[in-house]
């Protein structure tokens, strides 16, 4: 029986039992669970029905779930029957039929649909829990009883095995599980299910979702009962296969066997060569599905986890298997031929699989050459050292943080004469696993990292002292240590290092022993409270509890983020004085490369305002203002008029920022900052525009940054000086006379009608105001490619501050210009993006630089709705 047949065959079981069909949802949970990274069970997509958050189509549903799960990808290959990517088959009822009913289903479906002999079929249920306070389920054996399972094939087992709950609370209930018996040749008389063994395999579970686990661990009954079974399908293929693993079955040969012609090896020939043939035909699949459901490789959240499934892969086949590059789209092309009737979506993100996997192919073999060089300093400054081998910590690293499997490390370690601390990187690698298992867990979720920190800093039982208001580099000792996905948190009993809050961002520096024998770079600072714990990559040596080190702050990027600080309060103060009392921080962005500041404002500043508020900062900026930081009771720093931030939580003590005799700017404020405003040389604003409603934005460059943006200006200037042929204070004029006499030749033209010119004055018309800039999207009826280009040039030097697209139809083809001026480009803007939405609604392509764009297309009919696709992109932009 197939793989297809087995899902068609239990999918019409409970179609024919009034059960509706549900379709697989995509392995990205949908908004109501943003908790969960990916679908990890078929009941997932369900939890609103269960919860009662939703109403259910029907009272009963069946379907066959793509579910995605990490927590045992560490022992894939070596087990049997483990899997990240995985069918789950599965049965459901909202509040209708309970347990009679399910294990009815399940009996009649094991033996008449899937040809089980009841002989070999075992059951376990629930066999009670005191600290539940609950017996066992005799309701569940008598209904097994009924269906004809004798009690001596009936196991009750303890609450770890046959109990689910959805987490610490919510509801909860026993559960049954179905095994099949394959027999004393997978294993001996005295083995049962539940116990780690191959004779019993388990395929099905039923959960009777009955009860809700209280906060305070008492139970309470639900009101609807509800039932939610799981039947992976790729164990039941086995079975009814007879295979001895999940990795003969119909969906995983043709990939071992892709293996095997690639590499020239032989499946079973040595554990090693069968686990790397495993390892990717499960992560072939997993890749293959995550992308076509729209993850792409990153360094974040599910971006995250599929680039190490990635990467995995890649490993495996290149150092294990000697496959040459480029096999990964191979492997992704046999899941689709595999798979693909099943799931459409395989064959129409083709292409997307394709790229994104020879892309991330082609960069980690880069990666892979840094982690090799890091490998081998390991073990150069081993032996220099006299080091047994390599710590645990450089291990993990390698592994979390390179792709390097530990047992590559072991091999190439163990061919220098070292070894590796096995036993520390397995506490490594549980604390990963642990994270992995939670469901709300983020591999790089910041609140994750923040508990983490918490942590280490009660374990550490002291606060570190704060002393970067006054140094940038300060010795300390290492009071505590933790281990975090290739990072080390560490707590140091003083800090120079400022914790990113209040808009700013955090130091960066290192962290250096005192012997200079370790060096660690520092990668963030999180805040707890006015406590702290620093985030850091190692680089070289080991830090260890206790240490004497030196904590250095890059004192260029400090000094750039306090010029942008300070620049952020003297901007809020001229907002404040030329727009009005209203106006208060929504929101900010200090770092070393700009600063960003939101505030509260109801429409677009005029250029006039723009000019004025930057005018005013750049004044106090030369009058080389004193900037002073106080400490104050909350209550004198309010009755002062100091600014707070909304919603920020104060105590009674507080810091305060002045800049002058304070009359203009006093903020509540933890940040760093100049001495002097004169530090800060000179603000630009870059751009201002909406961040929300009622919400405006302003972007700003201050000090070596914005200096080099005048000097851009200034070239630009004499570039204009020079094709104008004129001085520089004439240019603005000669400038303007130019335009007016495009003005007379173009109405000219249009009076006369004779060249097909296009209605400058018509398209001009057409142009509307969206946040602040000029838009104009248009079809032009008779230009080519080269005569959209001339119109938008003569457009935007009518329009100013425009985005302008332009396009046209002929026979057989599109034709699409984009044009967009800088200072939209500034606000993310661009004409190759919007070009490129509109061109792919007429069939075609294109691209270009981010002022000017063209592309084509093949479709004249689509030409509407590819100008409506650049005008949603551009309004998408502004917003």
């Amino acid at each position: 029986m197939t793989s297809d047949e087995i899902r068609r065959i239990f999918l019409d079981f409970f179609v024919e039992r009034e059960h509706l069909e549900l379709p697989s949802a995509s392995l990205i949970p949908a908004e109501h669970d943003p908790s969960a990274l990916f679908t990890i069970a078929g009941m997932h997509p369900l939890k609103p029905y269960f919860l009662g958050s939703e109403r259910a189509p029907r009272p009963r549903a069946t379907s066959c779930q793509k579910t995605f799960r990490t927590a045992d990808i560490e022992i894939i290959g070596t087990t049997t029957r483990h899997l990240t990517f995985f069918e789950m088959l599965g049965n459901f009822s909202f509040g209708d039929y309970f347990k009679r009913e399910a294990a009815r289903y399940a009996w009649d479906l094991s033996v008449e649909g899937f040809g089980f002999l009841p002989e070999e079929i075992w059951i376990t249920v629930f066999g009670g829990d005191d600290e539940l306070a609950l017996g066992a389920d005799e309701e569940a054996i008598v209904a097994w009883l009924e269906v004809g399972v004798p009690r001596e094939r009936i196991v009750e087992l303890p609450r770890s095995e046959n109990f689910w709950q959805m987490g610490p609370s919510g509801p909860c209930g026993p559960c049954s599980e179905l095994y099949l018996d394959r027999g004393l040749e997978f294993g001996s008389p005295d083995d049962l299910p539940g116990a780690d063994n191959e004779r019993f395999m388990e395929y099905w579970n039923l959960v009777f979702m009955e009860l809700n686990l209280l906060a305070d661990g008492s139970l309470e009954a639900l009101p609807a009962k509800n039932i939610d079974t799981g039947l992976g399908l790729n164990r039941l293929a086995a079975i009814l296969q007879g295979k001895p693993s999940v990795f003969e079955t119909d969906q995983f040969w043709p990939l071992i066997s892709l293996g095997q012609e690639l590499s020239g090896r032989g499946y079973g020939s040595d554990p090693e060569t069968d686990r790397a043939l495993r390892v990717l035909a499960d992560h072939a699949r997993a890749m293959t599905f995550l992308i076509a459901d729209g993850v792409v490789p990153s360094n974040e959240d599910r971006g995250y986890v599929l680039r190490r499934v990635i990467r995995r892969a890649i490993l495996r086949g290149r150092h294990e298997l000697g496959l040459d590059p480029g096999f990964l789209d191979r492997y992704a092309g046999v899941v689709t031929e595999v798979m693909g009737s099943a799931y459409p979506e395989l064959s129409e993100q083709r292409e997307p699989i394709r790229m994104w996997l020879a892309s991330e192919e082609e960069s980690f073999g880069r990666t892979l050459e840094q982690g090799t060089r890091m490998l081998d300093e390991l073990i150069a400054r081993a032996r220099e050292s006299g080091a047994e081998g390599i710590a645990a910590p450089d291990a993990f690293l390698l592994h979390d943080t390179y792709g390097f499997p530990i047992d590559l490390t072991l091999e190439l370690v163990a061919e220098q004469g070292l070894g590796v601390d096995e036993e520390g990187f397995e506490r490594l690698m549980e604390q990963q696993r642990e994270r992995s298992r939670a469901p709300a867990d983020r591999s790089l979720d910041r609140e994750a990292l923040q508990r983490q920190a918490a942590a280490l800093s009660s374990q550490a039982g002291f606060a570190t002292d704060f002393v970067g208001y006054a140094a940038t580099d300060q010795d300390t000792t290492v009071g505590a240590l933790a281990a975090d996905e290739g990072r080390l948190l560490a707590k140091l009993a003083e800090s120079p290092f400022y914790a990113t809050g209040g808009g700013q961002v955090a130091d960066s520096g290192y962290v250096e022993c005192s012997d200079g024998d370790c060096l660690a770079r520092v990668d963030d600072v999180l805040r707890l409270g006015d406590d702290q714990v620093v985030a850091l990559l190692p680089e070289r040596g080991e830090l260890k509890v206790g240490e004497r080190v030196r904590a250095h702050v890059d004192r260029a990027a400090r000094h750039a983020t306090e010029c942008n600080h300070t620049a952020t309060h003297l901007l809020h103060a001229a907002l404040r004085r030329h727009l009005g009392g209203h106006v208060r921080q929504a929101g900010s962005y200090v770092g070393p490369d700009k600063l960003r500041f939101d505030f509260t404002h109801g429409r677009a500043l005029t250029p006039a305002e723009i000019e004025h508020v930057g005018g005013e900062v750049n004044r106090w900026i030369i009058e080389d203002q004193p900037v002073h930081a106080l400490i104050t009771t909350l209550t004198e720093a309010r009755r002062l008029g100091a600014m707070a931030l909304f919603g920020e939580k104060y105590g009674d003590v507080v810091r305060m920022v002045e800049v002058g005799d304070g009359s203009f700017s006093r903020e509540l404020c933890g940040g760093t900052h100049v001495r002097y405003t004169a530090e800060i040389g000179v603000f630009r604003i870059l751009s201002e525009s909406s961040s929300a409603r009622n919400v405006r934005r302003i972007e700003a460059l201050t000090g070596p940054a914005a200096i080099e943006l005048l000097r851009d200006h200034d070239r630009e200037l004499e570039r204009a000086v020079e094709l104008l042929r004129a001085p520089a204070e004439r240019v603005a004029d000669t400038i303007s006379e130019l335009q007016s006499r495009l003005r007379m030749l173009e109405r000219g033209a249009s009076r006369r009608g004779g060249d097909g010119a296009a209605d400058i004055d018509r398209l001009l018309d057409s142009a509307v105001e969206h946040d602040g800039a000029r838009v104009l999207v248009a079809a032009v009826a008779g230009a080519d490619g080269r005569g959209l280009l001339e119109l938008a040039d003569r457009l935007r030097a009518k329009l100013g501050d425009a985005a302008i697209v332009l396009g046209s139809a002929g026979e057989g083809r599109v034709d699409l210009v984009a044009t967009v001026t800088p200072s939209l480009v500034a606000r993310q803007l661009k004409a190759g993006e919007i070009v490129k939405a509109a061109a792919a609604v007429a069939g075609g392509g294109g691209g270009g630089r981010d002022t000017l764009a063209r592309a084509g297309g093949r479709d004249p009919e689509k030409l509407p709705a590819a100008l409506e696709a650049a005008r949603e992109a551009i309004e998408a932009a502004l917003r």
